[in-house]
């Protein structure tokens, strides 16, 4: 049995409904908004998406649609790794959301890297946010 990997939950607010950023967030053709490790080119290829990053091609498999905000995803490196990526977004209000993004420190992962890793979803996240906020009616 293999010990528990550390975790960090980001988390962002989201100005829009739950709904909203749900159905934003599901369509995989919205992620190179807001998503910076993807690389360019994300395409779908069968049941999956896939992208050219850095290290070469990268393949993404989402959870099915579902009613509950689940929006877990499987990221499947260049090298063959597996990166499971459990994603969720609920209702705060009716007009705001949570999203909740679980980040793994990864076996062979130093802490400046996992740190380094962290930093950089916020950032997506903060992009994401920033994308969803309505413009000012003034």
């Amino acid at each position: 049995m293999s010990a528990a990997l550390p975790v960090l939950i980001l988390h962002a607010t989201l100005p829009v409904p739950a709904g909203q950023a749900y159905a934003f967030l599901a369509d995989p053709r919205n992620m190179t908004q807001w998503a910076s490790g993807l690389g360019q080119g994300l395409r779908q290829e069968g049941d999956a998406w896939v992208a050219d990053g850095e290290q070469g091609k990268v393949t993404i498999r989402f959870a099915a649609s579902n009613p509950y905000g689940v929006l877990d995803h499987e990221v499947t490196l260049p090298d063959g790794a597996r990166v499971a990526v459990p994603m969720r977004v609920v209702a705060n209000g009716e007009q705001a959301s949570e999203l909740m993004f679980t980040l793994f420190r990864q076996p062979g992962m130093d802490v400046a890297r996992f740190t380094a890793d962290a930093k950089w979803v916020m950032g997506d996240l903060q992009r994401l946010q920033q994308l969803l906020t309505p413009p000012d009616p003034a």
